[in-house]
This record gives structure tokens, C-alpha cells and sequence, in this order.
């Protein structure tokens, strides 16, 4: 007898999955599609992209859910690393950069599409976000630029004006401190 999807855990639908159930993909989909579908949007800008790079995903997701290891990480880490990939690809096939390059820099704003506006305000999207606002703006940016424009420590270091070490620092500094704030709020509010 198979559980129903919306009541197994996300681990249990990724190894039904690597078993080729279908229904654990529909299971996966129904849960994160929305959240999904606004990382890449956000990335993006572009709906009928971020609905293209959203189908790409799921079927990355279909195709190495074996690839998946619970001892390595939570399920929704696994998809936003793919989803995030995905978008990442695309931006940089589609070379977008330049167009994404002030918006992506700026905190969320409204005119991003109603799923991606259902996205940004699930629990984690605000946990998120509140922590990355407790970052002092030059680690904020130097991340924004890395995470949802794709630039490399370099083009960062060279769009900012700033020295490669300063930029890798602020980097793994804003990473340090991110961690430790979603580990505070994340570990508070479950």
C-alpha cells in the first residue's frame, strides 16, 4: 500500500520516485512548484522562461532522484540547488545578464507574478528574507549578484569596483553570518 503523497516526507517521494512512481512526482510538483517557480522567476524575470526552466527541472528532478542523499542535505535544499542551477544555465545561455543586472540586486518587488508572489510568501521565503535584510548591505549585494545573477567572484569584484579579496571575504562572511541567522530562525519557528 502506498502513502498518499501529501502525507509522506519529501525523502520518501524522492525514493518512490527513483523508483519510477509517478505519483510521487506529482506529489513533489504539488509541494514546491510554487516556490520553485519563484526562485526561478526571480532569476529570470521572464514568465514563459521561468515556465520552461520550472518543466526542465522537474524533469532533472524525475530523471536523478536517485542522485538524492538525505545524509547530505534536506530534500528542499536538493531542489532549489537544481532549480537555482536550472535558471542559472538559461540566464547565462539566453545572455541576460545586463537586463537583470540592477533588478536582481534589489530586494523582492511587485511585479513578479502571482505564483512567484505565493512563493515569496511562504514561511521560508520570509525566513529567508529577513535574514538576508540582517546582513550589511555590501555582503547583501556581493550574494544577490552571485545567487540570482550568476556572476563569478571576479565579475563581481569588477562591477563593484572593489578588490577580489574584499569581495571574497564580504562573500564568505555574509555566508557565515546567513547561516548562522536561518539556523536561529529555522530552528525556531519548526
Amino acid at each position: 500500500m502506498k502513502a498518499e503523497p501529501s502525507k509522506s516526507s519529501d525523502g520518501d517521494l524522492l525514493r518512490a520516485l527513483a523508483r519510477g512512481d509517478q505519483t510521487a512526482l506529482a506529489g513533489i510538483y504539488d509541494r514546491y512548484r510554487l516556490i520553485l517557480f519563484g526562485l526561478v522567476m526571480r532569476i529570470l524575470h521572464d514568465r514563459a522562461e521561468a515556465e520552461d526552466v520550472l518543466q526542465e527541472t522537474f524533469l532533472q528532478i524525475w530523471r536523478r532522484a536517485g542522485d538524492f542523499d538525505e545524509a547530505r542535505g534536506r530534500a528542499f535544499t536538493w531542489l532549489v540547488t537544481i532549480a537555482r542551477s536550472r535558471a542559472l544555465d538559461r540566464l547565462r545561455a539566453s545572455a541576460s545578464r545586463g537586463r537583470v543586472a540592477t533588478e536582481a540586486a534589489q530586494m523582492p518587488h511587485d511585479d513578479v507574478g502571482d505564483a512567484a508572489e505565493d512563493a515569496l510568501r511562504s514561511e521560508q521565503g520570509k525566513v529567508v528574507r529577513q535574514a538576508l535584510a540582517e546582513l550589511p548591505s555590501e555582503q547583501r549585494r556581493a550574494l544577490f549578484l552571485a545567487y540570482f545573477e550568476g556572476l563569478t567572484q571576479t565579475e563581481i569584484a569588477a562591477r563593484l569596483g572593489d578588490p577580489l579579496g574584499t569581495v571574497k571575504t564580504r562573500m564568505r562572511s555574509g555566508m557565515i553570518k546567513l547561516r548562522e541567522l536561518l539556523g536561529d530562525k529555522l530552528g525556531n519557528s519548526m
